[in-house]
């Protein structure tokens, strides 16, 4: 029955209307499994009923036929969240005849729960007329079709479709692209054209739509070094490279190359720039990398741009009479960055990620923004709303005590985000005393600030693969000197973490393409490059001559190390090129070199590897991933990936202690660094470096100073005797709770 489970299903998912997929469905089941009937009903829990949405074979009167969840054999099913088979329906205990079916009863019944992550969704039904019991293979045959079906039914729920409960309150949920709270009226400002809707069509005069083109990319150009100017007192330096990226990219020749090859062959300069756009985003698309994914976004937006140009001569300027909270089909950089900053309360995006550059960039500038399909039943009608970014919840109808509690905790936060800020450059002093070493996440993108590095103590991570992604070729070793100098020179004299490249599986390069049934266990990190000695030699030899005469210290760290063998034939390959730099750089330094600990294999061979490296850097959020088994990225159990799961505590409490008996620093890079829960167990763990994303600095330094490094290593000590992680999370919010800390993990209604 395969070939028939993959022609319903074929056919399901061809229909764009739901309801008449359903009708598809219902149909083609019945003629598989030569039934009389077959029926879906849906789960009303807030009713508790079962309502029929489709239906081939039943026929009633009156209005449409819904069930208890504690009626007759569905009723069953739903509440047993198990198949049931029966032969004659009309002889079981929990038969329930319905009259207004006005029809002999179905007596052969099989039925099976519509499940999605532990969620009843529904019910489908096969029935006959004649007794029968239906066979083991009918019986898998329709629990795979109804696991087809609820993966289908609950995207559709996502969307705010099929809810039949009634909404309790008119709040709709997105993601959190920035934290904050906004409250004001909705003012919508996106009436762009946009590059899917761009048709196939053919170039009248090819010479005349390469000019049209070339004349576009040079608007742009010139709009997104206005709005670099525009903005440069506003952000930190690495912000305002998301525009130096873009103008990065309209400069490249390849894909100016690209744009001129498509229309050569005869299409339209804006059919041309869809088909090429759309290229180079699907290649980011593919990559299971969440960062790297969402640069997929950033070459939309390229597009976008360069369409717009294509169609008007310059920019639109947007005049705004009173602040207001945007409400966008999608957010971009460019839209964001052409609106007055002091009228802009918060933005709502329909589409896009929370690490786009534009989620990033409302980051850098402090707007609450909340992301998501889910939003889009906002309209435009300047009534006032509530935009809570810590939650991603939108109020589109506030009562006036929402409203009262959420101007009071809006009061609060500025109070709190003025002290915090005016305090950045304090030391990270615990309030017993005890410095903490406060390290930078770095690299192309809007997660290291380089204006922030004199209140930091240097950077703990710099990820060198993001310039490899961006290019159209491996960069010469020239062009990774100039790019490390840069770095090393804006550290100020403080030390500096490269991390080799991490590319591979995962994280495929445009020039050099890899795929792989699981990249996560593939090649990736220092497999590839080990692999490529030519590659890392280049590499390690370009921080090298990066690092002569510099002031900052230049470390070099190891990715997804797993075994002696491995970091042993990279320890012999920094080896040869040290010697090769000296031959030409007689004051280049040997550089300290370290692991970057992710893989759990090495928690057991620290012992072992400890007189080999100088330090040890703790990536938590593979880390995790590799501990527990989940893809963080994959919807279907990224809920089970807990960053304070007890397992994972008690392998970084082995990880510190195995690090202070051999005497070798240990820091950790992962975003448990820059979450404050997170802080507050790791500094109990006995962690003292932390390095994280620009935007959690000033947080993390506060809460630093209001905590006491006695009562923290009685915190992670109570934690890592618990058994769930939720647990976990109240020990350590309860602490923050007691010292009005509260506010920096989320803010609660008074």
């Amino acid at each position: 029955m395969l070939n028939q489970l993959r022609d319903i299903v074929e056919h399901v998912s061809r229909v764009e209307d739901i309801h008449q997929a359903l009708e598809v469905f219902v149909e083609r089941t019945c003629d598989a499994i030569n039934s009389e009937c077959c029926t879906i009903y849906l789960s009303n829990h807030q009713k508790q009923r079962l309502e029929l949405m489709a239906t081939k074979g039943l026929t009633f009167s009156g209005e449409r036929l819904h069930i208890g969840f504690q009626e007759g054999l569905v009723g069953l099913v739903h509440r047993t969240a198990e198949p049931l088979n029966v032969a004659k329906a009309s002889l079981h205990p929990d038969f329930k005849f319905f009259p207004q079916l006005g029809e002999d009863v179905y007596q052969a019944f099989l039925a099976t729960p519509i499940v999605h992550r532990k969620r009843m969704l529904g019910v489908v039904v096969i029935q006959q007329k004649t007794p029968r019991l239906f066979s083991d293979t009918e019986e898998s045959f329709l629990v795979t079709l109804a696991a087809q079906l609820a993966v289908l039914i609950a995207s559709e729920q996502q969307q705010g479709n099929w809810l039949l409960q009634e909404r309790k309150s008119s709040t709709v949920t997105g993601l959190s692209a920035c934290n904050g709270i906004a409250i004001g009226p909705i003012w919508r400002g996106n009436d762009e054209p946009l590059l899917k809707d761009v048709s196939p069509a053919s170039a009248i005069d090819i010479e005349k739509d390469k000019e049209w083109l070339l004349v576009a990319i040079e608007s742009a150009l010139t709009e997104f070094r206005r709005l670099r100017k525009q903005l440069d007192s506003d952000l930190n330096k690495d912000a305002l490279a998301i525009f130096d990226l873009f103008t990065h990219l309209l400069n490249d020749p390849k894909l100016r190359g690209d744009l001129i090859k498509q229309i050569d062959k005869g299409d339209a300069a804006d059919w041309a720039l869809r088909q090429v756009i759309e290229r180079y985003s699907n290649h980011f698309a593919r990559m299971n990398d969440i960062y790297l994914q969402e640069r997929s976004q950033d070459v939309r937006e390229l597009g976008q741009r360069l369409l717009y140009f294509l169609y008007h001569s310059q920019a639109k300027e947007i005049k705004l009479e009173k602040p207001v909270i945007f409400v966008v089909n999608e957010l971009t950089t460019t839209l964001l960055a052409s609106v007055p900053r002091d009228k802009l309360l918060g933005v709502i995006s329909l589409q896009g990620g929370v690490n786009s550059h534009a989620a990033i960039l409302s980051r850098a500038l402090g707007i609450p923004s909340v992301i998501g399909s889910n939003l889009k039943g906002i309209e435009a009608d300047d009534r006032h709303i509530i935009l809570d970014g810590y939650s991603g919840e939108v109020l589109l109808n506030p009562t006036a005590k929402e409203m009262s509690d959420y101007q009071k905790l809006l009061a609060e936060e500025q109070e709190v985000r003025s002290m915090v800020e005016s305090e950045v450059r304090e030391p990270a002093l615990t309030s017993d005393k005890v410095p903490i070493t406060i390290l930078l996440n770095a690299g192309l993108g809007g997660d290291a600030s380089y204006s922030f590095f004199d209140v930091v103590d240097g950077v703990g991570l710099y990820r060198t693969e993001i310039s490899f992604i961006v290019k159209q070729a491996f960069p010469s070793e020239d062009e990774q000197v100039e790019t490390y100098r840069k770095v090393l020179a804006y550290s100020q004299g403080k030390p500096v973490v490269m991390r080799t490249l991490d590319i591979g599986g995962d994280k495929s390069l445009p020039y050099f393409p890899m795929e792989e049934e699981n990249p996560f266990l593939g090649w990736r990190g220092i497999r590839f490059t080990l692999d490529h000695p030519d590659i890392f030699l280049i590499q390690v030899r370009a921080m090298m001559r990066a690092s002569v005469g510099q002031k900052s210290e230049l470390k070099i760290l190891l990715p997804m190390i797993s075994g002696v063998p491995e970091l042993d034939s990279a320890l012999s390959l920094i080896a040869q090129a040290y010697h090769e730099v000296a031959l030409t750089h007689p004051r280049v330094k040997k550089p300290k070199v370290g692991i970057m600990l992710e893989v759990p294999s090495m928690i057991y061979l620290l012992p072992v590897i400890a007189k080999r490296i100088d330090f040890v850097s703790v990536g938590t959020n593979d880390l995790t991933q590799y501990l527990l088994a989940v893809d963080r990225n994959n919807s279907q159990v990224s809920e089970l990936y807990e960053v304070v799961h007890p397992s994972v505590l008690m392998a970084l409490k082995q990880i510190h202690d195995a690090c202070r008996y051999s005497k070798i620093p240990v820091s950790i890079c992962g975003e448990l660094a820059g979450d404050p829960i997170g802080v507050l167990l790791l500094l109990g763990l006995g962690f003292k470096q932390l390095s994280m994303n620009s935007a959690n600095v000033a947080n993390i330094k506060y809460v630093i100073r209001q905590s006491n490094l006695d009562d923290l290593e009685a915190l992670a000590n109570q934690a890592i005797t618990k058994a769930y992680a939720s647990d976990v999370h109240k020990l350590a919010f309860d602490y923050l709770e007691k010292r009005d800390l509260a506010g920096f993990v989320r803010p609660g209604k008074h």
